[in-house]
């Protein structure tokens, strides 16, 4: 298919996909548990953190998550004693374990008392969003820590396509009328956003010719956004609906 025809396929299956419906089945349903700003980019930023492997597990994972948190995120964050930290130590998800848990309970409470919050960090003004992702990396873990736990935050500048990361950070900027993504942080554009890269959207991209990397990484990403934003400049991490509902729903 040409250009136009390519777009307008594009358009329609984001329509399809992005509509409440999508929530039931994915991560996203974690944060709209939620009414106030702190406690729905906590949950998310938790949510999205765990978000690989089954989806069912992912939910189910994250709903223990926040339950250990008193469904309380921001209170549990900033509030938390040290008995209440020892209370994660059982949870697990597949690599990411209890220790990772309370480290990342920790580094967010860095964030905020120490760097105004989640959106101030990501607010910088950097090149792209993906040196941005890598210097909150840099100040996440500015607090005491296990090393091992370092690999549950991509960095984009060392060539991961930080999937996690760039979904989450769709649920927190994109703000349309269809209830999927918040668009609850105002200091991003979303034509600076990146699409969330993984195994079943790049399949799909490679098979309508927008990717041609085989990897799923770094390079990969900034392919595909350059593809993502001639179709829509302004929005162009919208086609992660299209992308993601061909290959999962549709088995393209």
């Amino acid at each position: 298919m040409n250009a136009s025809e390519l777009k307008e396929f594009l358009d329609e299956k984001v329509e399809l996909y992005n509509n409440p419906n999508f929530i039931e089945s994915d991560p996203i349903q974690i944060p709209h548990s939620y009414f106030f700003k702190e406690d729905i980019e906590i949950a998310g930023f938790l949510a999205a953190t765990i978000a690989w492997g089954n989806r069912k597990m992912i939910i189910n994972n994250a709903k223990k998550m926040v339950d250990l948190m008193g469904n309380s995120p921001y209170d549990f964050v900033m509030n938390h004693s040290n008995s209440q930290l020892e209370s994660l130590e059982n949870f697990v998800h597949r690599t990411f374990n209890g220790q990772d848990f309370a480290t990342f309970v920790r580094g967010l409470q860095h964030i905020y008392r120490n760097h105004n919050g989640l959106e101030a960090v990501f607010s910088k003004q950097n090149p792209t969003m993906q040196h941005t992702i890598s210097d909150f990396k840099k100040l996440f873990f500015e607090i005491p820590h296990e090393n091992r736990t370092e690999k549950h935050i991509s960095d984009p500048i060392n060539g991961s396509a930080a999937k996690r990361i760039n979904m989450y950070l769709r649920w927190m900027v994109r703000k349309d009328t269809k209830g999927v993504d918040f668009g609850i942080w105002k200091n991003i554009d979303a034509a600076q956003l990146s699409c969330p890269l993984d195994l079943h959207s790049g399949n799909v991209a490679r098979k309508l010719g927008l990717l041609h990397r085989t990897q799923n990484d770094a390079k990969a990403v900034l392919e595909l956004d350059t593809q993502l934003r001639i179709l829509d400049a302004n929005d162009p991490v919208k086609y992660d609906f299209a992308l993601f509902g061909l290959g999962v729903f549709e088995g393209f």
